[in-house]
């Protein structure tokens, strides 16, 4: 059921899951994609689009390829900001704080979910690094396509997930006239309390 007024919530979680349901029955694709946003050596922001594969209220969760630039982004600097845009209902979702791997067993059993294709292409992929040409990944697909002929596709060691531990949460909602609405949720720690605000458009 929508939350009618959303600026009287008092638990960003559970707003968050109603948004997202909403947007599940409206969005034309992918509703749980979602912006992720890193930092470089150099204190450039990285930004691109994936999909949230996890919501409770320890955080949101997402995969990788480790040795990815994202993957070793984060391993240098563990925090990271979220951005869900959903056209069709005018919101949109902002979320700031440290990451976490998930655990193995998490991990495990994301990845077998998998499509078989989809986990071969785990291996195959030596993601954000220079290739030669779109045969040469084939190729390499094609070799672990025999290496696991039998079903078995364990996780590579270099694909794991990662869980933003949030610090921040804001909901936006268009508005006419660019009176929009939004409050923030905001905590000094990832196991704190909240506190929220109402913010101008």
């Amino acid at each position: 059921m929508e939350v009618q007024d959303f600026t009287a919530a008092e638990d960003p979680f559970a707003l968050f899951q109603d948004w997202l349901a909403r947007a599940e029955k409206s969005e034309p694709a992918d509703p749980d994609a979602m912006a992720v946003a890193t930092v470089d050596a150099h204190g450039l922001p990285n930004v691109r689009m994936i999909l949230l594969k996890g919501i409770s209220e320890r955080g949101f969760v997402f995969y990788t390829n480790c040795e990815s630039t994202k993957g070793l982004e984060l391993a240098a600097s563990p925090k990271a900001a979220l951005l869900f845009y959903w056209k069709s209902l005018g919101r949109q979702v902002r979320i700031r704080g440290p990451i976490e791997p998930v655990t193995d067993a998490e991990a495990d059993a994301y990845f077998a979910s998998r499509h078989p294709l989809s986990r071969m292409g785990a291996w195959a992929s030596q993601q954000s690094r220079p290739l030669e040409s779109r045969a040469a990944l084939e190729a390499d697909v094609d070799l672990y396509k025999e290496k696991f002929a039998d079903g078995n596709i364990p996780r590579p060691p270099h694909w794991h997930g990662y869980r933003v531990r949030p610090v921040e949460i804001e909901f936006w909602k268009r508005g006419e006239f660019r009176l929009h609405d939004r409050i923030v949720f905001r905590r000094g720690k990832p196991d704190g309390p909240w506190e929220k605000t109402r913010l101008n458009p």
